[in-house]
């Protein structure tokens, strides 16, 4: 679907903020219809959002450095029993989500951003914590807990108020390894919420940037298919799996999967629906500029986005999932240009943040966000670290 037209005033140029896989776990909140709570340490219980730990590996991804209940204990004991794998770093793994938004809303303040493109994962570990519904025209109480505690008394003040937050939902926030929790109530928000835009999977926004002469299309874009499997197979990361979901899950009612069997195949004809709507839009676009965001990372699906780039134009793809931030080389896209910012710190990060330790680093930061500094010539990308320090920038010109 397309969102009503965006008009922005001014000359510029214009920032842009783009963050993912920010939201933590919500520390107060009572799970309700028998689930775990998911805090796995002491210090997660307090008010608003708490990281959850993940595991750690080595670069490319062949040894385990640190697993997951190995971390959990760095986290209890705030790393004075710590196994030296897990390279956690008190005082930056503990908080992430809530250094990121400090240095985001103090940027913010600086810049004015016009919106946020937000990549996804809004709410680990499996989004709404509350089984799929809810009418759309009302709200759960989980639902106001959650986005209240995590996103609403979080990213907020002076250049943040009112400014909308373009967004797709995230593996996690379809349930990470169910497809029946509340993914339809972050769609609901979009009409209770000034500022959070998230109206269907897929969907686009038109930017006139009138007095700049100049326009905009971006297409939010739903690569979930990627963590859809068949039923037996990765039973902690599979939105489709067998291990998990409830007997009967089924979201029909809201448009969703009817069930475990039918999950998969229902996930990969949304990503082609996704790709013929993608192609379509593109190559009617007079936009001067065209940008993709998705959550699933540059590298995914390679072939098909370079494609994009060098027959219909696309510009600039924006994605999340791995929890790091990395801008990548235009020359490994195919001359599209990428990045991943998945270090909204949600999640522990994929590797260290121990600047003095990068072997394990795929890009150049573990947590921040990225600002994009927007013309009708250029965009300037710029890589924020999660104490406001910029650390890399890359220039993006129109394809012509």
């Amino acid at each position: 679907m397309a969102w009503e037209d965006m008009n922005v005033s001014g000359t510029g140029p214009f920032h842009v903020f783009a963050i993912g896989d920010w939201g933590g776990l919500d520390g107060t909140l009572h799970p309700i219809e028998g689930r775990p709570n998911l805090i796995a340490y002491p210090a997660g219980t307090k008010a608003g959002p708490s990281v959850f730990p993940r595991t750690r590996f080595n670069k490319p991804h062949t040894k385990l450095l640190c697993n997951h209940k190995q971390f959990v204990e760095c986290y209890k004991t705030m790393g004075r029993v710590c196994d030296p794998g897990c390279g956690f770093v008190k005082g930056i793994d503990d908080q992430p989500q809530l250094l990121v938004a400090s240095s985001f809303k103090s940027r913010a303040a600086k810049v004015d951003p016009v919106f946020i493109l937000n990549v996804g994962d809004n709410f680990y570990w499996g989004g709404i914590e509350k089984t799929c519904g809810t009418p759309m025209d009302e709200l759960s109480y989980v639902t106001h807990h959650q986005f209240d505690q995590v996103f609403e008394n979080i990213y907020n003040g002076p250049g943040l108020d009112g400014k909308p937050w373009l967004s797709v939902l995230g593996n996690h926030d379809w349930g990470g390894r169910v497809f029946n929790n509340g993914w339809d109530q972050q769609i609901a928000y979009t009409w209770h919420s000034d500022r959070w835009r998230l109206p269907a999977a897929y969907w686009s926004q038109h930017v006139n940037f009138v007095d700049a002469g100049f326009t905009m299309d971006i297409y939010m874009v739903d690569s979930n298919s990627q963590d859809a499997e068949d039923p037996p197979l990765d039973p902690e990361h599979n939105i489709c799996g067998s291990a998990h979901n409830p007997p009967g899950a089924n979201c029909a009612s809201q448009g969703g999967p009817t069930s475990v069997a039918t999950c998969k195949a229902w996930f990969w004809a949304l990503w082609r629906k996704n790709q013929e709507w993608l192609t379509e839009q593109l190559s009617k676009s007079t936009a001067d500029w065209q940008l993709a965001v998705t959550h699933f990372p540059c590298g995914f699906e390679k072939n098909y986005w370079a494609g994009l780039h060098q027959q219909h134009g696309l510009d600039l793809l924006v994605t999340g999932h791995r929890h790091d931030q990395e801008l990548w080389s235009p020359s490994r896209l195919g001359g599209l240009t990428c990045f991943v910012t998945g270090g909204g710190g949600g999640i522990s990060s994929e590797a260290t943040p121990n600047i003095h330790n990068k072997r394990d680093w795929y890009g150049e930061a573990q947590y921040g966000f990225y600002d994009l500094l927007i013309s009708k010539t250029s965009i300037l990308i710029t890589s924020i670290n999660w104490n406001g320090y910029e650390i890399m920038t890359r220039t993006v010109y129109p394809k012509a």
